[in-house]
């Protein structure tokens, strides 16, 4: 039996420091589609937070993962627990991609794999996840893993001059179960 954070094309694992280069490249890319505008950051910057991150513990239920292609080793994103209220049982996820990395399925089985852990492992019966309305490669991935839209936060978000709306999406625990059944037992 192969590990349950290894998929067909990808493997989750933790954040290592030499992977400061590719949240630097990751954090480029965002900025290029649209996402939220911050400051430039420097490269040591990001060397000293991915060291920090290889070295930290989970926060309860909110870490991140680092994406990895098996093909080539090559670490191709990111999806983590930003949100978790267990007595309530919902989490909030986010995934991000690098540029050269997207349509390609990696998010789509980044996002299963751990969405099957936070609703079989830790017995969670809701996700939610928060999408720039203009995104619609993340709406459309959101989608087809079986989340619904809940609601709209009209001009909620400033960023590149103007408002934005975010999209607020969920998917609860059976929904997700009755569309993504395990591959392995």
């Amino acid at each position: 039996m192969t590990s349950f954070w290894t998929g067909n094309r990808i493997r989750l694992r933790g954040i290592e420091p030499d992977d400061w280069t590719p949240f630097m490249r990751f954090a480029t890319d965002e900025e290029r589609l649209g996402d939220l505008l911050n400051p430039p950051r420097s490269a040591e910057s990001f060397r000293s937070w991915a060291t920090e991150q290889s070295t930290a513990g989970s926060d309860g239920d909110c870490f991140r993962l680092v994406i990895e292609a098996l093909d080539t080793g090559e670490a191709v994103g990111a999806v983590g627990v930003h949100q978790a209220d267990p007595r309530s049982g919902w989490f909030e996820y986010g995934i991000t991609m690098g540029a050269d990395h997207r349509r390609k399925g990696y998010a789509a089985e980044a996002a299963a794999k751990l969405l099957r852990f936070m609703f079989a492992e830790r017995r969670y019966h809701k996700c939610q996840a928060r999408i720039f309305a203009h995104n619609e490669a993340s709406l459309a991935l959101q989608r087809r893993l079986g989340f619904v839209e809940e609601g709209r936060l009209r001009e909620q978000v400033f960023f590149a001059g103007r408002h934005h709306d975010l999209v607020l999406m969920g998917i609860l625990a059976d929904e997700f179960a009755r569309l993504h059944a395990p591959s392995e037992p």
